[in-house]
Formats: C-alpha cells, sequence, structure tokens
C-alpha cells in the first residue's frame, strides 16, 4: 500500500479519532478493532510463514491495539505469546476491554520477561502510542532493551515505542522496528529525525477515516512525489532553444576551491538549464572549463567584474566554495542587492548569518543544520530536536524559501511544508550540497517559482542519489549523482 502524501501531527491524530468518534459515530472501540485488523493483515503479508507471534504489552491504547492484534491472531491459528509491561489493574478504557476480552477468548497473559521473547517467529511492540513524549519508566526501558537484543523482527504498532510522533525524537532509547503500521494518518515523527531509522518499512492504515477539510486538519507536512517533477518540467517544445531554459550564474570557487564550483555547474545542466555560468577565481578556470567545457566561466577579481553577469542572469546562485574571505563578502553583498532570484549556500549562508538581517521573497536558501544553526543563533542539537520548527524560524527570519538539508530534508516559505523522504546516507560526502545548489538554480531558471524549485529538485537530488547508490552507498562521491540528475528529472 503506497503511503499518503499528507503527514501530520499527534495532536491533529487525536483530534481526527475524535471526530470518528463524535461526527462519524464510530465508537472508540471499534477504530481499536480496525487498527487489530489491519496490524494482523500486515504481519502476515509480511511475514506469511510465521506461526507465532509474541505481543509486548504496555498500559495505554497502544496495549489495546496490541491485546486486540493478540485476539485475533489467535483466531487465526496463531501461536501467541502475550507479555504485559504495564499490570491489567492498571489498565483502563477500551485497552482493560481489549485485555478482558483476549481473557475470555482462552488467551493468556503473562508479566513480561525478556527470557520468553525468543520462543516467538515475531515480536509485536505495543508498548507505547503517540502520547509518548517524555522519558522512560525503568520497566518500559527494559523492555525496548530486550526487544532491540532479540535476534527476531519486530514490528512496531502505530510508532516504535520511544520515538516521539512529532519530531522523530528518542530521548533514551527506542525501539527499533523492521516494519511498523501507523494508524489513522502518517506521523510526522516516522519522517524525521531518528524516526526512519527505528521505523522500518513504513505501511499506513486510515482505518476509514478521512481527514474533513478544515483549517485545523491542514497536514504538517506533504511528500514529495515524483508528479511534482513531470508537473515542473514538462516535455520540451519542439521550437525550444537554449534561452527557454533559463540562464544560470553560479559564483563561488574562492582561490584553490575549483571542485565546488564545476559540481554545481555541472548539475544545473543536467538538470536541464540552458545556459549555464559559473564566476569565481581566476585561476580555477582551467580545472573547471578542462572538466566540464559546456560550462561558461567567468574569471572574478573585483566585485564589478560580477556587473554585467549578474545583470543577465535569469537566476543566480552564490555559495559553493565561496570562502569567507573580504573578497567572498563583497562579492555577497553584491549579489544580495541584485534583482534576480537567488540560490544561496554553503559560505553564503554563513556571510548571511554575520551581516545584518536581510529578508527577500525570492531567494532560496539551502542550509545543513550547522547553517541553520548559525543562520537561527541556536545550536544544532536544538535545530535537530525539532526540525520543522527550525525551518520555520528560518522563513520568518529572512523570508523566501528555506530548504534545511539532511535526512528527511524540510521545504518551507512555500505553502504547504514538505518533506523528502528519499535519498540515503551515501550521500553524506563532500559535494552534495553544491550538486543541489545547481540543481535548484537550474529548475527555478526553467519554472520560474522557488518554492517548485525548491521541491523538485530536492527531489530529483535525492532520486538521483538513490539510483547512484544501487551497486552500494559506501564510496559514492557527488559525481555520481550528477551523472544520474539527467534520469532523474525525465522521469
Amino acid at each position: 500500500m503506497a503511503l499518503p502524501t499528507a503527514v501530520y501531527g499527534s495532536q491533529q491524530v487525536r483530534a481526527l479519532d475524535a471526530y470518528a468518534i463524535r461526527e462519524l459515530a464510530v465508537p472508540s472501540y471499534v477504530l481499536m478493532k480496525r487498527a487489530a485488523e489491519a496490524a494482523l493483515r500486515t504481519l502476515r503479508t509480511r511475514w506469511p510463514t510465521a506461526l507465532s507471534i509474541g505481543v509486548v504489552c504496555g498500559g495505554g491504547n497502544n496495549a489495546g491495539d496490541g491485546y486486540v492484534l493478540a485476539r485475533f491472531a489467535r483466531a487465526a491459528g496463531l501461536e501467541v505469546r502475550v507479555l504485559a509491561v504495564v499490570p491489567a489493574a492498571n489498565l483502563h478504557g477500551d485497552a482493560r476491554r481489549a485485555h478482558d476480552e483476549l481473557i475470555s477468548s482462552g488467551g493468556v497473559v503473562e508479566p513480561f520477561a525478556a527470557d520468553r521473547l525468543p520462543g516467538s517467529e515475531v515480536i509485536v511492540d505495543a508498548l507505547l502510542g503517540i502520547g509518548f513524549t517524555g522519558g522512560l519508566r525503568p520497566a518500559m526501558q527494559l523492555a525496548i532493551d530486550a526487544l532491540n537484543a532479540t535476534l527476531k523482527p519486530v514490528f512496531a504498532l502505530d510508532l516504535p515505542s520511544g520515538v516521539n510522533a512529532d519530531t522523530g525524537q528518542v530521548l533514551t532509547t527506542a525501539v527499533r522496528a523492521d516494519a511498523t503500521i501507523t494508524f489513522v494518518a502518517l506521523k510526522t515523527g516516522l519522517l524525521l529525525g531518528a524516526g526512519p531509522e527505528h521505523a522500518g518499512v513504513i505501511v499506513c492504515d486510515d482505518l476509514e477515516i478521512e481527514a474533513p477539510e478544515l483549517p485545523e486538519f491542514e497536514p504538517r507536512l506533504l511528500r514529495l512525489t515524483e508528479t511534482a517533477i513531470a508537473e515542473a518540467l514538462p516535455r520540451r517544445a519542439r521550437l525550444a532553444h537554449k534561452g527557454t531554459f533559463g540562464r544560470v550564474l553560479i559564483i563561488g570557487g574562492g582561490p584553490g576551491m575549483p571542485g565546488a564550483l564545476r559540481l554545481a555547474g555541472e548539475a544545473a545542466l543536467r538538470t536541464g538549464a540552458g545556459l549555464v555560468t559559473v564566476a569565481g577565481a581566476a585561476q580555477n578556470l582551467a580545472p573547471v572549463v578542462s572538466g566540464c567545457p559546456e560550462l561558461i566561466y567567468a574569471p572574478i577579481e573585483k566585485p564589478h567584474d560580477l556587473d554585467e553577469h549578474l545583470q543577465r542572469a535569469d537566476v543566480i546562485a552564490i555559495g559553493p566554495g565561496l570562502s569567507r574571505s573580504d573578497w567572498a563578502r563583497a562579492l555577497c553583498e553584491r549579489v544580495f542587492a541584485a534583482a534576480a532570484p537567488l540560490v544561496v549556500d554553503a559560505d553564503a549562508l554563513n556571510l548571511l548569518a554575520d551581516s545584518a538581517a536581510r529578508r527577500r521573497q525570492n531567494w532560496v536558501l539551502t542550509p545543513h543544520p550547522g547553517e541553520a544553526a548559525r543562520l537561527l543563533g541556536m545550536t544544532v542539537e536544538a535545530v535537530q530536536d525539532d526540525r520543522i520548527a527550525a525551518v520555520d524560524a528560518l522563513v520568518a527570519r529572512y523570508g523566501g524559501v528555506a530548504v534545511l538539508k539532511g535526512a528527511g530534508t524540510l521545504i518551507a516559505g512555500c505553502g504547504a511544508r514538505s518533506i523528502c523522504e528519499r535519498g540515503n546516507p551515501g550521500m553524506a560526502t563532500a559535494g552534495m550540497g553544491d550538486v543541489l545548489t545547481g540543481a535548484i538554480a537550474s529548475v527555478l531558471a526553467q519554472c520560474r517559482e522557488p518554492g517548485r524549485a525548491a521541491r523538485v529538485a530536492v527531489l530529483a537530488h535525492a532520486i538521483a542519489g538513490d539510483i547512484a547508490a544501487r551497486d552500494g552507498q559506501r564510496g559514492l562521491i557527488a559525481r555520481d549523482v550528477v551523472r544520474e540528475l539527467r534520469a532523474s528529472v525525465n522521469r
């Protein structure tokens, strides 16, 4: 089952539950049974040969889902072992009802013990639900550590226990699941921070609840899909010429730094820009152009050398290999005063952070977490702990569009926030950001919409990285991704 495009926060999911109960007249226990049915279907599809499961239950509705799943699994002929971290006397509402109905059907609930896990072929995590936000109690941490230590596959209900449903943050420890089925809606915490690392394969079942078109149910995030590429970069007209697809100017390449400029320039060409000029220190001309003769090189000694190129460009990108010298600072001042749409990356972002506050609507800022921290005057840890808040703060302070790079790249400032869950750890290497800068500038030159360009280029860059990683993530370099950009924008 394909994942939905819309991604919601935990409060919104609770509100959807309440909406279904109140407006659609669906009893809460019916929703619990639907969740258990969906979980059992997914479990049997993913592990079709498994004949025995272990269900480890906590104390809230997540435990209730586990108890109902155990009852349904027994009825389907599976051998089921239920281990309770929280005693039945401490259960309330639907969770207690689910427990009691399991007992009434002949099921047995045992107190949790780690040595009782190995007998099952699949272990179900039904410990903590979306309400978890703080530290773990000792008994719960012991159970999570035991699940992680088992050599059996782990299947998490709603989200891996210990993962924050909104941020993906893990404060102490969390279940590392092989697969997770999430209910009602896709939660942001499954796609942010440590969430993807702990969730494994994600399946979503809406339990027959459709979000109404009300402001409070506007998604927190929208997943990027390949449809966006086709919409922004349609089939080219036969009579098109290079001017049709925009003139891109990329500024960077301080003394001794030709590589970043070359990567950004070639990425812009491979993503479809009609004409790409790269501007940098004069000494970089030979190493850049000899490697990619399709690039036009503009040697820059003094800031006014840029003026003619700034006037001709449809889109300007600045930052790759720029450095933080007085020369670089002067170029930034010149570029920030230009009227054309901008893409700002790398050292240009660091210089922006050091300068007086600036705002404009027609630029795209592309910081990694360290650069975002400098731009916002906070720690990298604070940025990563709540990436949605950080990307919103970038837009609030600087205007335009912000692309917060990293695992689960976020794009904000262009309507609904977007997230890209494509890409892979092999892309954590030098030059990948320069490739993305060139791609964003190129798509912006073609579609003329900063938000759309950011979304499409981020997705195309991630897809290219995934194609390049088919032979392995280790050893992947930026040029490998550049080579695959052409395929990713022609899908």
